[in-house]
């Protein structure tokens, strides 16, 4: 089993940057992918960014320009660098990793205010 702990989620006004972090914990033998999602109120959970064990990243075209993923294999440990927030990126930020299956964490909420 695998446990995901985010945190750094907050309220920012728009145009104001957000750093969120995702600790990995468990029974962790190879954590392969890795990223953020993100679900707003009524509506569908959405992919932000992922980012693979070599460090290769994928975007929402949403997002891109603005955030950035990294990782720290050596930490487990994954994070989102938000900047220029926006209003509609205000959502509950879940990360997700993947072992043998995919794990997910309870999320972070992330407020941009206008």
């Amino acid at each position: 089993q695998v446990k995901l702990v985010e945190s750094g989620g907050g309220l920012v006004q728009a145009g104001g940057s957000l750093r969120l972090s995702c600790a990995a914990s468990g029974n962790i033998f190879t954590l392969n992918l890795m990223g953020w999602y993100r679900q707003a109120p009524g509506k569908q959970r959405e992919l932000v960014a992922t980012i693979t064990r070599s460090n290769s990243p994928n975007y929402a075209d949403s997002v891109k320009g603005r955030f950035t993923i990294s990782r720290d294999n050596s930490k487990n440990m994954v994070y989102l660098q938000m900047n220029s927030l926006k209003p509609e990126d205000t959502a509950v930020y879940c990360c997700m990793a993947v072992t043998n299956r995919s794990y997910w964490g309870q999320g972070t909420q992330v407020t941009v205010s206008s």
